[in-house]
């Protein structure tokens, strides 16, 4: 029983409030299955100080019609998580003048279409226009019940940056990205070994002229993954080389890389594809796997010191 509904219209400041936390536990579902650190209940001062640029406390509690005190509070939890910074008005010493920091502009950035699915999604439960309020307010918690609002989210986003990412074929003008990616990832992880610094001081020679392709990824204009072929045997190619620059990880972005390379190979004719990993590195030895690799005996002469595991892909 729930007797909230049973008040119905009398019972509505105490529904809305509800609601309203429901909805935040359910967004926050969303926010938490992409790792994206950002509180829901920040969302409008977050968003109106991006809006405007700059802004001031006076001026945002005018524009949410929200109390001072808790303007001040959101600010305060904003300024702890480093997304926004502050500065004396030139023209009045007591103003602070509020904008966002860079990661504050990198977080809005990211999560702007992301808030534009949530829009379309919602909208989806707020347009019945033979339903009165009350009756709305019962189809948007029903949902909520069922975790329907945050599953549409999720798989609707999923989609998104599944689409937005564009796989292409070396070029010149990309052969410094494939070696600063990679250099990236190996500094954070491991080490880059000698045969990692041959490899990318001239991939061209040392890749693509041997035999073995190089691909990357594109969101807009901007390289933000590769990932490379290297031919070990006729019809049999490693695949290595793999990264996603830190900005636009968990984004699903190296299974779409992991997807083209199986069926690139698959269109090639090719045998076998093999890779060396590190059994530290959970979830990529995950993701292979799930795409079919198979753990085999390594080599005691390995092309990299990092390499504790060898797995292989029969096509």
């Amino acid at each position: 029983m729930d007797k909230l509904k049973e008040f119905q219209e009398l019972g509505l400041g105490s529904r809305l409030k509800r609601l309203s936390e429901d909805l935040m536990k359910e967004i926050n579902r969303v926010y938490k299955t992409f790792e994206i650190d950002f509180d829901p209940y920040l969302f409008p001062v977050f968003k109106t100080i991006a809006d405007e640029k700059e802004i001031t406390t006076v001026e945002i509690t005018d524009k949410l019609k929200i109390t001072q005190p808790a303007i001040t509070q959101y600010i305060n939890k904003l300024k702890e998580k480093n997304l926004i910074i502050t500065r004396k008005d030139v023209t009045d010493q007591r103003k602070k003048i509020i904008g966002l920091s860079e990661k504050g502009k990198s977080i809005f950035e990211k999560m702007t279409p992301l808030w534009k699915i949530t829009d379309i999604t919602l909208k989806k439960y707020s347009s019945y226009l033979n339903m009165n309020f009350i009756e709305q307010i019962v189809v948007l918690e029903s949902a909520l019940e069922e975790h329907e609002i945050s599953k549409n989210i999720i798989s609707d986003y999923k989609k998104f940056l599944e689409k937005e990412v564009e796989i292409v074929n070396y070029r010149k003008e990309y052969n410094k990205h494939f070696k600063e990616l990679n250099i990236e990832w190996l500094e954070k992880y491991f080490v880059v070994e000698p045969h990692d610094a041959k490899l990318l001081e001239n991939s061209e020679e040392t890749i693509i002229n041997k035999g073995g392709h190089i691909f990357f990824s594109k969101i807009g204009q901007e390289i933000v993954g590769c990932f490379c072929f290297i031919k070990t045997e006729n019809d049999i190619y490693e695949l290595g080389k793999m990264a996603v620059t830190e900005k636009y990880q968990k984004r699903k972005i190296g299974n779409k890389m992991l997807e083209f390379s199986i069926n690139f190979a698959k269109s090639k004719n090719w045998k076998k594809i093999i890779l060396y990993s590190n059994t530290k590195l959970e979830n990529a030895i995950h993701l292979y796997k799930k795409y079919g690799f198979k753990e085999v005996a390594l080599e005691k002469n390995t092309p990299y010191l990092r390499s504790n595991i060898k797995m292989e892909l029969n096509l």
